[in-house]
């Protein structure tokens, strides 16, 4: 959902179709297998990701950032993907 290289990209909305189309595979075969995005996911992209299918997020500079944040800025960037999924 990003360009390959490195953390901290921008979420690529183009992605989403596929994201869309994979999970209809997924679903129409019965497979019962989760469908993981990793790349630019943040609050504002966490729910599109989501609703287009995803059931597995990893967000790891959206949480972790630079790193050397504190306990406190963790559970915080956490409950804010927390609420942009529920708005799913």
């Amino acid at each position: 959902s990003v360009n390959p290289g490195f953390g901290g990209q921008a979420f690529l909305p183009d992605v989403l179709p596929k994201i869309e189309r994979l999970r209809a595979m997924i679903d129409a075969g019965g497979f019962a297998i989760d469908l993981e995005v990793d790349g630019g996911v943040a609050p504002g992209t966490a729910k599109q990701v989501v609703a287009a299918g995803a059931d597995v997020l990893v967000a790891g500079s959206a949480v972790f950032g630079k790193g050397g944040g504190s306990r406190d800025d963790y559970a915080c960037a956490i409950t804010a993907l927390r609420q942009d999924v529920a708005l799913a």
